[in-house]
């Protein structure tokens, strides 16, 4: 292993970056390019089925969408409703069932409760925590600061107890056998499984990574807002969400484009220690419903590569 990523030690020179990305769902994964996207899962008969279906990014309609900043709220939105439909399918697949199983409705039912549990979770909770001891901390960046470390503090805690769930262990193999077969495309591997499994299970595009690097950015941004009464505090928090996953989507986007960076390699590395919890090691019949995800992506569309740092690379792994 080299270069702190737990990359294979063949390939330690920098490698390119490849726009794809994917999640781990029950008994499977999702992956996706830039215009298509397929679904490997499990069946309960030992088969892997594969799905696959066209992209239509908003940024392919609007070019608006493709500015920096913006592109990741949108980006990060389309995600979330991909993400939920794909976790849909995988659910009646891995049971041997036809057919999606959660209406658009429900879907979006789940996505405003998860919302609403989120803002409560990291919004509302450290900001009555810290104000709390408001009399303590002699000025407002101390306020921020002391706010930004107990929600960084939650997340992990988050993390963790969602780790221990043993009904969930399957999925973090399968986020490992994902992030596996996304190193191996980008060392320009023969996506085998005896060639991906090779591979560290962290990746610094990752989600997990993401959640963080919003966390630390968001210390940064609020502490230009101050200290106003606690209306405007939640006010505040909840217009600067949608500039700091921007801010976090590019460079989460840089890390994934200099992953040899010595400085990235700083940036990332809180994030790799974090998806510790939210991956384990895959078996091998995991590592090949990661590989026949992306194979069925790669068959409709040609995975490109960033050789020369000027390519965009889009999604997140």
């Amino acid at each position: 292993m080299a270069n702190g990523t737990g990359e294979n030690k063949g390939h330690s020179h920098a490698r390119p970056a490849a726009a794809v990305g994917g999640q781990a769902v029950i008994e499977g994964v999702m992956m996706r390019g830039k215009r298509h996207w397929s679904l490997a899962v499990r069946r309960p008969d030992g088969t892997v089925g594969v799905h696959s279906e066209p992209l239509k990014p908003l940024a392919d309609r609007h070019s608006i969408y493709k500015l920096p900043v913006l592109r990741g709220i949108v980006g990060l939105w389309e995600s979330l409703a991909l993400g939920m439909r794909a976790l849909s399918m995988s659910a009646s697949e891995s049971m041997g069932e036809e057919g999606e199983k959660i209406s658009g409705k429900e879907m979006g039912l789940s996505i405003a409760i998860g919302t609403v549990l989120a803002i409560a979770l990291f919004v509302v909770l450290p900001l009555f925590a810290v104000r709390s001891v408001r009399a303590w901390l002699p000025n407002s960046s101390l306020f921020v600061l002391v706010e930004g470390i107990l929600r960084i503090f939650i997340l992990v805690a988050y993390i963790w107890v969602v780790s221990q769930v043993k009904q969930l262990r399957r999925v973090f193999e399968y986020h490992g056998a994902e992030h596996k077969t996304i190193h191996a495309l980008e060392a320009g591997l023969d996506l085998t499984p005896d060639n991906v499994r090779r591979f560290s299970p962290l990746h610094p595009r990752c989600g997990t990574s993401f959640l963080l690097i919003v966390m630390v950015l968001a210390i940064v941004v609020f502490t230009f807002v101050g200290v106003p009464g606690l209306l405007w505090l939640i006010i505040s928090r909840l217009l600067g969400i949608p500039l700091i996953i921007g801010l976090s989507y590019e460079v989460i986007k840089y890390a994934g484009k200099h992953k040899d960076s010595r400085i990235m390699h700083v940036v990332t590395y809180p994030g790799l220690l974090l998806q510790k919890l939210t991956t384990r090691e895959p078996d091998i019949p995991q590592i090949e419903v990661a590989i026949a995800a992306l194979e069925a992506v790669a068959a409709v569309e040609p995975i490109e590569m960033d050789h020369d740092g000027k390519a965009d690379v889009e999604v997140m792994a």
